[in-house]
């Protein structure tokens, strides 16, 4: 697939985004939860090779290639690996799936009920590093903890000047301001994001656009402008900490938004999995997660 190719699979696409993206922190109790303890594997290395195996195996499940998922965003070092012989970019387009990488490098201290991104020293050889590796586009996550105005505005100002940065390298930016779901006013201050990123799209130059990758909203239908906005490609939505069936049907209250969730969609994997039972449970949450997004 080229540019223009994978540009209308994530404007049209029927389906959803994947999330295999889990880093160096969340990698442990990722694999904890498909059944990999801890003392299997001994250093970042071994680590590592323990969730590339897992993503390679999803990957290459046949129900994975079914047409239902329509992108996948990736860690670093899972761009870098192989699949089936290839770059797992190019397993993933094989696939008719378009590859994203996650560039963020995790989150500063909690500051005005945010956390903002941490400091992105190494943006731009990764962007690099990403467009030879033909990723379409990047992710990138902040974390909003309750409705303060100032602590909401600052974090949507970073990821569009961020996402500029991007844009500029020929990437499509996934921008990520995730609400945490369990905050008491998250009604209010999803309401003061929505404000915030409509002002910033408004003010995005012509001829280009952003993707959003957005909480689930407490009240429903509330981003469906945001869909409709010319200068996003695609709403989609995380998990965020809900069951597979729980986010699957808030996220079928929301017209126009499409999933892209990790534990949502792997969180009934396991290693000991013979092959046919682990391509019934990945093809089950598939299935839900692609008609809870239609």
């Amino acid at each position: 697939m080229n540019t223009l190719e994978m540009t209308t699979r994530i404007a049209t696409g029927q389906g959803f985004i994947a999330a295999l993206d889990q880093s160096g922190g969340s990698t442990p109790k990722a694999l904890r939860g498909y059944g990999v303890e801890d003392s299997e594997w001994s250093g970042d290395e071994e680590m590592f090779a323990q969730i590339h195996a897992m993503r390679a195996r999803v990957i290459t499940s046949p129900c994975f290639g079914s047409g239902k998922v329509i992108g996948a965003i990736l860690f670093e070092r899972t761009m870098d690996g192989v699949v089936d012989g290839v770059s797992t970019g190019d397993a993933l387009k094989a696939r008719g799936i378009v590859p994203f990488i996650k560039v963020d490098e995790g989150l500063a201290d909690e500051a005005d009920g945010v956390q903002l991104m941490k400091p992105m020293g190494k943006l731009a050889a990764l962007l690099e590093k990403s467009v030879a590796a033909g990723m379409f586009g990047t992710k990138m996550r902040s974390v909003i903890k309750s409705a303060n105005p100032a602590g909401i505005a600052a974090v949507v100002a970073q990821q569009f000047e961020v996402g500029a940065q991007i844009i500029a390298a020929g990437l499509m930016p996934i921008i990520e301001p995730e609400y945490d779901i369990t905050a008491d006013d998250r009604a209010a201050g999803e309401a003061i994001l929505l404000e915030e990123i409509r002002k910033h799209l408004d003010t995005l130059p012509e001829g280009q656009q952003v993707m959003l990758k957005l909480s689930i909203p407490a009240t429903a239908g509330l981003y469906t402008p945001l869909t409709q906005h010319p200068k996003v490609l695609r709403v989609v939505a995380l998990s965020g900490g809900f069951s597979t069936d729980d986010a699957c049907s808030r996220l079928a209250q929301n017209p126009g938004m499409i999933a892209s969730f990790s534990r949502g969609l792997l969180q009934d994997l396991r290693k000991g999995q013979s092959d046919a039972e682990f391509n019934t449970v990945l093809g089950k949450a598939i299935d839900k997660i692609a008609s809870a997004s239609a």
